[in-house]
């Protein structure tokens, strides 16, 4: 396994993904292994090492569920990442974002952050763009960010050509650029 990649980074979706199952994985194990124990010493399962086994379990499951969770999603392709890397130095941008809502989620591959316009670019079929635009402009209004625009593509090659429009755009950083990315990593899987 690679060294830790952290979110917004290219392949973190798929080392998340690693981490996860093989944490759950050391967990469900040690659970398992403190209830043989416990029958192995007493030769019953009613004694204290079953009830911290079955406790044991809470960390396993809730594990469990993340590596559920990573597994339904995906990541940036490599093929859109080879297209959408010449621009990483120029603009800030993260890869394999995930944002969950009540009704949907947006798996987004890639996402750029330039002044207060917010472009993002999923390769999922699923997505509803449209939806998943309004979800980010509320989460940045409910954190005091306004006059935000945020367009999700679904065409990797308009995404190129938005990025490269936004590369020659002079537009000061917003004031608070810090606290959007801490809120897009807050909001993401």
């Amino acid at each position: 396994m690679k060294a830790n990649i952290t979110k917004g980074n290219y392949g973190y979706i798929e080392y998340q993904r690693k981490r996860t199952l093989l944490r759950t994985a050391f967990y469900f194990a040690l659970s398992l292994a403190i209830y043989g124990l416990g029958i192995y010493s007493t030769g019953s399962n009613q004694n204290l090492l079953t009830i911290v086994a079955v406790l044991g379990c809470l960390p396993a499951c809730k594990s469990l569920i993340n590596t559920i969770m990573f597994f339904r999603t995906c990541g940036c392709s490599r093929q859109a990442w080879e297209r959408i890397c010449a621009f990483d130095n120029k603009l800030t941008g993260f890869y394999d974002m995930y944002f969950t809502a009540y009704q949907s989620s947006y798996p987004l591959s890639h996402m750029v952050l330039k002044g207060n316009v917010v472009c993002a670019y999923t390769e999922s079929t699923r997505c509803d763009c449209t939806a998943g635009e309004k979800h980010l402009v509320q989460m940045l209004l409910q954190d005091g960010h306004k006059n935000f625009t945020v367009k999700i593509f679904d065409q990797l090659d308009k995404y190129i050509d938005r990025l490269g429009q936004l590369e020659v755009l002079s537009v000061e950083d917003a004031k608070n650029k810090d606290d959007i990315i801490r809120l897009f990593y807050s909001i993401s899987l």
